[in-house]
């Protein structure tokens, strides 16, 4: 399947809003996928697998406790709590690498690492379980396939990517990931009242013939 990036992002938004997550987080993860479709990554695939878990029932278990040491929850870190405040607490890479500990879904941590080397003005590395990606803020340079969920991700300053990734100006989602991404959509949708399926039938009850 092929989608334009900006359909990839519109479709995102709203699955991942239909998730449970707010709106800010929503427009957070719309423009991760994005920007990791860009980058030729399975930006879908990961926010389909993260979606289907849950987490935003009870996003508190799923936040960093603490910005001081390993950042760790009371239950698996979600990325679109962990990727902003990694982020927006950019200036701890100055002083030594960011560890994050149970982490799901990984490869979302990569744009938020990318936010981070264009604040700093410097290329950042993110370590997940030993697989390495390099970012620039613009280019990265990663494996196709990263780890599902991670037991640790390290984020430290690092050197430029040696062989960025070629960049990609359509998405392309499995067919399966794609149907995960609608299903949640789907729930941000209006249930019809009568009214809307009499305007959408054209005629309503009036006969013409």
């Amino acid at each position: 399947m092929s989608f334009s990036l900006n359909e990839m992002e519109a479709t995102a938004k709203r699955a991942t809003r239909g998730a449970g997550y707010s709106w800010g987080q929503a427009e957070e993860a719309s423009k991760a996928a994005r920007w990791l479709c860009a980058q030729g990554m399975d930006g879908a695939g990961a926010l389909a697998r993260l979606l289907t878990l849950g987490l935003a029932s009870d996003l508190a278990a799923h936040r960093p406790r603490q910005v001081d040491g390993p950042w760790q929850g009371d239950g698996d870190l979600c990325p679109l709590s962990a990727g902003p405040l990694l982020s927006d607490c950019a200036h701890l890479l100055k002083t030594g690498p960011v560890e994050l500990q149970a982490v799901v879904s990984p490869a979302l941590l990569l744009p938020f690492a990318a936010n981070a080397a264009r604040v700093l003005k410097s290329c950042i590395s993110i370590e997940i379980d030993g697989v390495r990606a390099v970012t620039d803020g613009d280019h990265l340079a990663a494996p196709d396939i990263l780890p599902i969920t991670a037991r640790r991700v390290t984020v430290s300053q690092g050197v430029a990517p040696d062989v960025p990734r070629n960049r990609h100006t359509r998405a392309q989602p499995t067919l399966d990931d794609w149907a995960v991404l609608n299903r949640f959509a789907h729930r941000t949708y209006a249930p019809a009242t009568e009214e809307s399926r009499l305007l959408g039938a054209g005629a309503g009850l009036s006969d013409n013939d």
